[in-house]
């Protein structure tokens, strides 16, 4: 098991080596001129030059490669273009607000949509299967944006039971997190519980299962001593992929309740032509999901022990 971690970790280095190329050059080669952006088309040659020198712009471009390779080792940034505030800080405090936002609906919907899809796989071609299929479809056709204008015209402005701006972090926050989780479970449930219920089904259908019943186990029996140990691993890898984006933030989510989380701090970066933002944010996030990646592996070999990791 160590030999395999050390060797994925070494396997990593080449990626994120070939990433950190690709996003050095698609921000220094194709993307705008920050300095152009930062001080105007009128700039004068001077100020140019000034602001070059000081972003460390005006040095060849494999020394400027080389300073970011160092950056991303250290994971120190630099500054901020537009606010010169220090970027492993703004990422720290981002992504503390962020996960503050997506991991209790992340977590409470994964417990709950798991609990249905059983539920629902478990009376298959029932009333309960055929009804909640067509509820979690229709669900799914409605946009996202949808669902967040709607729940805070309901909740906040008719019924005056949640308050959407005025987000302050502490323990002070929570009023305002409660309707973005309410948000998130209801959005992500029609998705994670057809998904869930499929592979549910699918699992019905093996030899095992023929076998256990074959035994005299009862249907509540195979479900859940067989069956649900065996789906484990596709909703693993569904669930542990997912968990980079909950740092990444929910971007609508962060922009329409005035939550000042990672995504709200990328799309204003964006909006700013911020490039230390964006490139710090992108390597950071190719990091997490190679990482999550190798965890998916090994909670593979731990759930099932037929797996090999070689």
């Amino acid at each position: 098991m160590l030999a395999y971690i050390a060797r994925r970790l070494l396997q990593m280095i080449p990626i994120l080596l070939g990433v950190s190329l690709i996003v050095f050059l698609l921000f220094t080669k194709v993307g705008e001129d920050p300095v152009r952006v930062a001080l105007g088309t009128h700039a004068t040659p001077e100020a140019i030059a000034t602001l070059s020198a000081k972003w460390g712009l005006d040095q060849p471009m494999p020394i400027q490669y080389l300073n970011f390779l160092k950056q991303i080792v250290t994971f120190d940034f630099g500054e901020s273009y537009a606010t010169h505030e220090k970027l492993s800080d703004t990422f720290a405090n981002g992504a503390i607000v962020s996960l503050s936002l997506t991991v209790p609906p992340f977590l409470a919907g994964l417990l709950l949509n798991v609990s249905l899809a059983v539920l629902i796989a478990f009376y298959r071609g029932s009333w309960i299967d055929r009804y909640s299929t067509i509820l979690f479809v229709a669900g799914m056709s409605i946009s996202y944006l949808v669902y967040i204008m709607s729940f805070q015209y309901i909740f906040s402005y008719l019924l005056g039971w949640f308050p959407i701006n005025g987000y302050e972090p502490g323990l002070d926050a929570i009023p305002y997190l409660i309707l973005p989780w309410i948000i998130t479970i209801v959005v992500t449930s029609g998705p994670e519980i057809r998904l869930f219920r499929t592979v549910f089904l699918d699992e019905t259908r093996a030899d095992y299962v023929r076998t256990a019943t074959a035994k005299g186990c009862s249907p509540r029996q195979v479900m859940f001593k067989h069956i649900m140990r065996n789906a484990l691993i596709p909703i693993l890898t569904y669930t542990v992929i997912e968990i980079p984006a909950l740092i990444l933030g929910a971007f609508l989510m962060e922009r329409f309740f005035s939550i000042p989380g990672t995504g709200d701090i990328l799309i204003t970066a964006i909006n700013n032509g911020d490039f230390p933002v964006i490139k710090g944010m992108t390597i950071l996030i190719a990091i997490a999901f190679t990482l999550f990646n190798l965890i998916t592996d090994l909670l593979y070999a731990y759930v099932d022990p037929r797996v090999q990791l070689d």
